[in-house]
């Protein structure tokens, strides 16, 4: 027997259009897969003048969204509307008070308040589904909660951020600077017209926190949370580290060592025969390691349209099928508070560069000052420019402690001849 499901879609941007038509167009489809029918019962949109390619019948609009969630005939609603407060936080919390399932893909939402909205999904017993929130039609949400049910995640990190890696990967293989690369991926749709949460890592920080919640059955921690974005990589950054035999990722990492979670958003060198340095344009890729299965990696399309939609149907045929799920696996009430360490407690290999006066003594200061802090030279580049006297000074450290970075980095930044801050990459083992 078909069982019908009624939905109401809020927000027909370019996801929720998309997926409009595809409900419309994929019923027959999704009865003979799933044995639901799905029907869109209403439709709630912000500028009801606003011109759309798609036709909406009128009947079926609703000018105030919070009227959908009283409607009895509204199985599940799902919220397009994005950010994490506003509209889109009146509407989850009022839909899941009464008693409807929700669909969202609104990271900054889940990552903000998913420990109080998971809570009243569980008190009320409805679902509330959010694959679509953490990169796009890569399914790891749903792998975490089934697919590694069994597993105990020691680590899990990747792209999760389809922007960076673009700007990233034109940097590297278009010989593009970062600017034309940026204005590259705006003009394509893949970054916005303000792109800070994207190139700050704040995208990333959202998306890891909702990942380490359902890695460590912990609640979701806001502030505990190393990031830093991509802004400050230019082109010979990514020169010197193809020399140097890496690639520059964008990675969002958290990893529990001696029961301790870390987590950090950061630009990383990693090998450049690794998996993930191959992982490149807008794709993204997550890699769990976890035990008994070992290591397991998922790859695919980031964002848009086409992979928002797929996610979203997923969790809609989901709850259609009578899977009532604890949000974020377990009761919100069993869920821990695990203690977070600092990045500063962490050891890594560091990538340094120096632009500085081509002055004689200028490295020897610099390898005296790292090495005051306990920082050993592992590989030396030097490149001088004759014609303005400047010169480039790049260093490979052994493994150090990043308090010790740090430390060094404050002296180094205001040593003479130095003629702008040094940068500083981490260098990750994958």
């Amino acid at each position: 027997m078909v069982r019908n499901y009624n939905i109401a879609l809020i927000g027909l941007g370019n996801i929720g259009s998309y997926l409009y038509n595809y409900l419309k167009k994929n019923k027959k489809l999704l009865i003979e897969r799933n044995n639901i029918s799905l029907t869109i019962k209403y439709v709630a949109v912000k500028n009801l003048k606003k011109k759309r390619k798609i036709k909406i019948d009128k009947k079926l609009i609703v000018k105030n969204y919070l009227d959908i969630v009283k409607k009895t005939d509204v199985d599940v609603i799902i919220e397009l509307i994005g950010g994490a407060d506003g509209a889109a936080k009146n509407l989850v919390f009022a839909a899941l008070k009464n008693k409807k399932h929700v669909v969202t893909a609104n990271k900054a939402l889940i990552a903000k308040y998913g420990d109080q909205l998971a809570k009243i999904a569980e008190t009320n017993k409805v679902n509330l589904e959010y694959e679509a929130a953490v990169c796009g039609g890569v399914p790891i949400i749903r792998t975490l909660k089934e697919g590694l049910l069994a597993n105990s995640i020691k680590k899990i990190y990747g792209i999760y951020n389809g922007t960076t890696n673009f700007i990233l990967s034109k940097m590297d293989y278009e010989k593009f600077n970062y600017k034309t690369s940026l204005k590259i991926a705006q003009s394509l749709g893949y970054a916005e017209s303000k792109p800070d949460a994207d190139i700050n890592g704040s995208d990333v920080a959202a998306k890891l926190n909702i990942l380490s919640a359902l890695s460590f059955n912990s609640l979701v921690e806001k502030n505990n949370i190393y990031v830093e974005g991509i802004k400050n990589i230019d082109s010979d950054d990514i020169q010197y580290a193809n020399t140097l035999g890496y690639k520059i990722k964008l990675l969002g990492i958290a990893e529990q060592i001696n029961n301790q979670l870390y987590q950090r958003v950061h630009p990383c060198l990693v090998d450049s025969k690794s998996y993930i340095a191959n992982i490149s344009g807008v794709l993204n890729a997550v890699i769990i390691e976890s035990n008994p299965v070992g290591t397991s990696i998922i790859q695919g399309e980031g964002a848009g349209p086409k992979a928002t939609t797929s996610a979203l149907v997923s969790d809609i045929a989901s709850i259609a099928r009578g899977n009532i799920k604890q949000p974020f696996m377990i009761p919100t009430n069993k869920r821990k508070k695990i203690n977070y360490k600092s990045i500063n407690e962490l050891r890594f290999s560091y990538y340094l560069r120096f632009d500085v006066k081509d002055k004689f003594g200028v490295l020897s200061k610099i390898t005296n000052i790292l090495s005051k802090n306990k920082i050993s030279i592992k590989r030396l580049i030097q490149n001088p420019n004759n014609l303005n006297k400047n010169a480039s000074i790049v260093l490979v450290t052994h493994t150090s402690l990043e308090a010790n970075m740090q430390k060094a980095l404050k002296t180094l930044t205001n040593l003479k001849y130095v003629n702008s801050n040094p940068k500083m990459i981490r260098i990750e083992t994958v």
